[in-house]
């Protein structure tokens, strides 16, 4: 069998390709150039220049063809410009997810098909299997072919699956994971002993084949910078507001009887390397009362809450020897503007690096923007109580099956594994399928639930089965 491996120049991509090489597929090797402009970018990362020669070293090393092919024009149309439009409309996109439906598993594929290659192996760590029924027989699709799982990598520390969880069965029926079954260090002593040139090459970090950018900067190619206030939210708003009140009572209604009062913070202290300490107290819920919610009532506890009521009136007062006339804000109990930001658009909720606010004991954290009217609101602390929901939602159109003979009936209830970014430990929640979407409610509240990310929703032996868009 032709393989065409997806030869990056990194460790991973380097010994998939060797791998495929001594079990004796007839391989060859792609190299693909997806981004020419340095804009933004971090001068000494993932430059591709240096990429493309070490990985054409490797493919001599290895012993296989080496290619090359320009999809940066594919690129900057399916995957950039979608994120620019997303950064736009106060959205924030994942373009790796983005980046393996449209061009590694699409342009790139049809590149190496035209190169004779019958499958495309990349360096993901991830795994494929048939899907088997339960007396072993192999489970067909409406198409008469093969039903393909895709499941978390055996690595915990190193699982892509994530960013795979918009491909179709047809682009997994081309795919092949060769190291989705080896942890990495296994990967980097491979690499070592076969002496290949990328052995002692580090990670590429940042966005996909773009490398590690000053987000702002970037996104400033195509979005305008404007300057606007920083509002820092206290903790008495949430007292005053309705649909807080509304959320609280609506979720406390869905417990079991006598499980208690409702959690409506993360007690999340840490993310960093995928590690989550204290989830705190577990929402014990009851799906025969999920059941009975209406439409309408799923979509309102699926919204966050909204700060724009928060106002701000000014005064004016005498100051120093000569009373100089001088304007303040009044004091507001609900929030306080305490600085400024270059475009609402450049910011994420759950963000909390280049805020540049200080005098503050805990970090600061964005809650929300409101690209309208170009104003970020902020808190401070983890258990900030506008950091944390426990319900979203992914619309109709943006509900992708990766195994469409499971996919949920309108009406039907189901317990899943949910996470909402890459290499946060998944998360235990039941997902609720409606005519107005897919919502998920977790068990524990989630901080920094972020529009245009991607829920991905796994079972409990590691498959990954669908995602869409929040």
């Amino acid at each position: 069998m032709k393989v065409c491996i997806g030869l990056s120049g990194g460790v991973d991509s380097s010994v998939a390709a060797l791998l495929l090489k001594q079990a004796g597929y007839d391989v060859f090797a792609l190299f693909m150039q997806n981004w020419h402009d340095t804009t933004g970018t971090l001068h000494g990362d993932c430059e591709w220049e240096e990429d493309r020669f070490v990985a054409e070293l490797v493919a001599r090393k290895i012993g296989i063809p080496f290619y090359f092919v320009d999809l940066s024009k594919e690129y900057r149309q399916r995957v950039v410009d979608y994120m620019f439009d997303e950064y736009s409309k106060g959205r924030t996109p994942n373009p790796d997810v983005l980046c393996n439906r449209e061009i590694k598993f699409d342009a790139f594929l049809k590149t190496a098909e035209k190169l004779g290659a019958e499958m495309v192996a990349t360096g993901h760590y991830c795994r494929k299997e048939t899907a088997l029924d339960a007396d072993g027989n192999e489970i067909m699709g409406k198409d008469g072919k093969p039903v393909y799982r895709i499941l978390a990598g055996s690595d915990p520390n190193k699982d892509q699956s994530y960013f795979l969880c918009q491909l179709t069965q047809e682009q997994l029926s081309k795919a092949m994971f060769p190291i989705g079954d080896i942890i990495k260090p296994e990967v980097r002593r491979i690499a070592k002993e076969a002496d290949l040139p990328s052995a002692e090459k580090k990670d590429s970090q940042g966005i996909c084949f773009v490398g590690k950018v000053d987000l702002p900067t970037f996104l400033q190619q195509q979005l305008k910078s404007v300057t606007g206030n920083v509002v820092e939210v206290f903790d008495p708003f949430y007292e005053a507001s309705e649909q807080y009140a509304w959320l609280k009572e609506t979720l406390q209604g869905l417990l079991k009887d006598g499980a208690g009062e409702v959690n409506m913070v993360t007690s999340y202290i840490s993310e960093d390397k995928g590690m989550v300490t204290d989830p705190g107290i577990i929402n014990d819920w009851d799906q025969e009362k999920m059941a009975q919610l209406s439409d309408e009532d799923w979509l309102r506890l699926s919204m966050p809450v909204r700060h724009g009521s928060i106002k701000f009136e000014t005064e004016t007062y005498r100051s120093g020897k000569k009373h100089v006339r001088k304007t303040r804000y009044k004091e507001n109990p609900f929030g306080k503007i305490v600085g400024e930001h270059v475009g609402a658009q450049f910011y994420t909720i759950g963000q909390r690096k280049g805020l540049n606010i200080g005098g503050h004991q805990d970090s600061i954290f964005v809650i929300e923007t409101d690209i309208e009217n170009n104003i970020i609101y902020v808190g401070e602390g983890h258990r900030h109580k506008g950091l944390s929901r426990s319900v979203l939602r992914v619309a109709p159109e943006e509900i992708h099956w990766i195994r469409e003979d499971l996919e949920m009936r309108i009406g039907e209830i189901r317990r899943q594994r949910v996470r909402i970014r890459y290499r946060q430990p998944l998360q235990e929640a039941t997902l609720i399928r409606r005519e107005n979407g897919l919502y998920i409610i977790f068990d524990t509240p989630q901080r920094g639930i972020t529009p245009g990310q991607f829920a991905v929703w796994y079972t409990a032996d590691d498959e990954m089965t669908g995602s869409g868009v929040i």
